[in-house]
């Protein structure tokens, strides 16, 4: 499906790759890991033929292309959503456009004219290409894509340029799946999504017909969808054929391996050149110097980059609190006429790490403000003994003071006894040198989540309401941000989109849902498993077979053999049975033969309507029109099904 060969890529002269030779074959699944900065993106865009490799070059299969999903930037206005979903569907609609063309000429045009027929070729040729490409359930499957990653029905006639930056991602990502190109490009794909919209994306993913290459920094995610991990390290690429998780453990063990490999070379290399100075100047030795020169200008150098830096920190200690951290009776929160939150009981306990979910706009964070101090209009909030709390808001990096420096931003807010500490603080979040005293408005979104973070340090409290920590952190961030919260000795309430975050950390569920709340006290998995056990049709237990006959082990013998007269009687009775069954299977034949012809008829009707023109210019009836073509055609191979099984 794609080919590297020999690509390079350089900075300034800096190399950022160098001589990758790289395979994708179709329907792999790939996670493109690395460090921030070693070129993961840089790659994507080169495959995606947006940016040009300094040397090398790339090979598709034939007739296969790529499309690319940047990590943000992209914003679309002019037109509904619905519209924007079906304007990625270029060769459909072309082909739709061109069969509306054609039948205008075939209605036009004599019967007995000479073109008639080979127009009518076209028509037929053009019309099962466009059913084979979806064309007819191409409105059923924008809906669904749309459905999948989060947008109601009442959105689609929104104009695109309503949504915010986060939806405006999830537009460019639906466009991009109804595409379906045969090399997907992801870059961070689940950046902007709930943990709804992330499960539906994994399994659309695991079923795509092309190949995939992502970038992301949920490990969850990429255990779900990717069996390869191709990992961007020390200028070259390198190949992992499993897991994210097994990927780790064989990553570390090669590491290892390639560090001892180092340390054995410049042994050698060491005991070589001294041997080189001692002897340079005797004459008796000179051949064997002159061996060793060329043997030290032969030997290919292992270079190992410098282990990144990581972010070490630890919560303060906590106070102590009484057994209640907070507890909420009957609360209600609503916004005008909408009430988010429901005359709700919620009870937080010291020591709990409480993870809260629900697909977005269920309420998480109005419950997480709720619980921080916020406004409520009806109910109580009851604050345990002796609790001091710290929030970290959803948006807590953007209202940092864009004109401070990192430094000024926690100087700001630091008690008198902590000024000493800050650098040390900065330095603990990868702030060092020059960098702390960067303004907080050129950082990235990491870099600012980070100072959020740092500020958090500030002040010991036992409560830590959090809501989105983990957003533009990477792997190893989050990594650090979880071993420290699991040391902290206090109590935390949190909402993540990422579910191994909170698969490691929740002791906990509250999942938001309609106004309500429930709890499931236990992990992620727990909850998914409670979830899945509740949507599951309760049935009885199936019987053995012995007991289903009413059989036991301590069974009579068996009887004598009939008689003569008996078998034949029998055999009499049996070709009586023989020949019901015959007639009423040839009787459900022509029943079923009626009913293909009546749905073959029905689908044709359905087909000459959305051909018609103008039929799609009300996206419902397409939506309708599509979801109805669908629903025959599978009755179709159906009783397809029962009428072969019935004639063999």
């Amino acid at each position: 499906m794609l080919q590297l060969i020999n690509l390079s890529k350089n900075f300034a002269g800096t190399p950022l790759f160098t001589t990758i030779s790289w395979h994708l074959k179709k329907g792999e699944r790939v996670a493109l890991v690395g460090e921030n900065g070693a070129g993961k993106s840089t790659l994507m865009k080169i495959i995606a033929g947006l940016t040009e490799p300094s040397s090398g070059e790339i090979q598709f299969a034939r007739g296969a292309r790529a499309a690319y999903l940047p990590q943000d930037g992209i914003v679309t206005t002019g037109q509904s959503l619905f519209h924007e979903a079906r304007a990625a569907l270029k060769e459909l609609l072309a082909m739709e456009e061109e069969l509306h063309r054609i039948g205008i000429d075939l209605e036009r045009l004599p019967h007995d004219s000479p073109d008639h027929d080979q127009i009518l070729m076209r028509y037929g040729e053009l019309q099962e290409q466009f059913r084979h490409g979806g064309g007819y359930t191409m409105e059923a499957e924008i809906g669904t894509v749309l459905k999948g990653l989060g947008f109601a029905q009442t959105d689609w006639h929104r104009d695109c340029g309503e949504f915010s930056g986060g939806w405006q991602m999830r537009i460019a990502l639906a466009c991009l799946l109804l595409q379906k190109p045969d090399v997907l490009l992801l870059d961070e794909p689940t950046n902007h999504l709930d943990i709804e919209a992330r499960n539906w994306l994994e399994e659309y993913l695991c079923a795509y017909p092309g190949s995939v290459i992502l970038v992301s920094h949920d490990r969850f995610f990429m255990d779900s969808v990717c069996s390869r991990i191709a990992e961007v390290w020390n200028h070259t690429m390198t190949d992992y054929h499993c897991r994210y998780s097994t990927y780790l453990n064989q990553r570390e063990e090669r590491v290892t391996a390639l560090r001892s490999a180092k340390r054995i070379q410049d042994e050698e290399i060491e005991k070589t050149e001294d041997f080189i100075k001692r002897f340079r100047y005797q004459a008796n030795k000179a051949s064997q110097v002159q061996s060793r020169v060329k043997q030290l200008e032969k030997v290919e150098r292992i270079i190992i980059p410098p282990e990144r830096k990581k972010i070490r920190f630890q919560f303060p200690e906590a106070p102590k609190s009484g057994k209640s951290v907070v507890e909420l009776k009957g609360l209600t929160r609503s916004f005008g006429a909408h009430v988010v939150l429901n005359r709700i009981d919620l009870t937080i306990e010291k020591g709990e790490r409480v993870a809260l979910v629900g697909h977005n706009g269920a309420g998480k964070s109005t419950l997480m403000a709720v619980l921080a101090g916020g406004e409520i209009q009806g109910g109580e909030r009851i604050i345990g003994h002796n609790v001091s709390m710290d929030y970290f808001a959803q948006d807590q990096a953007n209202v940092l003071e864009q004109s401070r420096s990192a430094y000024d931003e926690l100087y700001a807010d630091a008690p008198y006894d902590m000024v000493p500490r800050l650098r040390d603080i900065l330095g603990a979040f990868l702030f060092s040198g020059d960098d702390i005293h960067k303004p907080v408005s050129v950082l990235s979104g990491g870099e600012r989540n980070r100072l959020a973070l740092a500020k958090m340090l500030l002040r010991p409290s036992n409560l830590l309401l959090m809501d989105e920590p983990t957003n533009h952190l990477d792997l190893n961030s989050k990594e650090v941000l979880l071993d420290a919260l699991k040391g902290f000795d206090g109590t935390v309430v949190f909402v993540s989109h990422d579910r191994y975050f909170v698969n490691a950390l929740a002791t906990r569920v509250v999942e938001v849902e309609g106004g309500c709340v429930e709890n499931y006290f236990g992990d992620y998995e727990y909850y998914l498993g409670k979830k899945a056990g509740a949507s599951a049709p309760v049935g009885a237990t199936a019987a053995t077979p012995s007991a289903a006959a009413g059989v036991s082990r301590d069974t009579a013998p068996a009887p004598l053999p009939p008689l003569n007269k008996d078998l034949r009687l029998k055999d009499r009775e049996e070709e009586k049975r023989r020949k019901r069954e015959d007639q009423s299977r040839q009787k459900r034949l022509g029943e079923i033969e009626s009913f293909i012809a009546g749905v073959e008829q029905e689908l044709a009707i359905l087909e000459v309507e959305m051909n018609a023109p103008g039929f799609f210019d009300d996206p419902e009836r397409g939506v309708r029109g599509g979801e109805r073509h669908a629903t025959l055609n599978e009755r179709l191979a159906e009783l397809y099904g029962d009428w072969e099984e019935l004639s063999g």
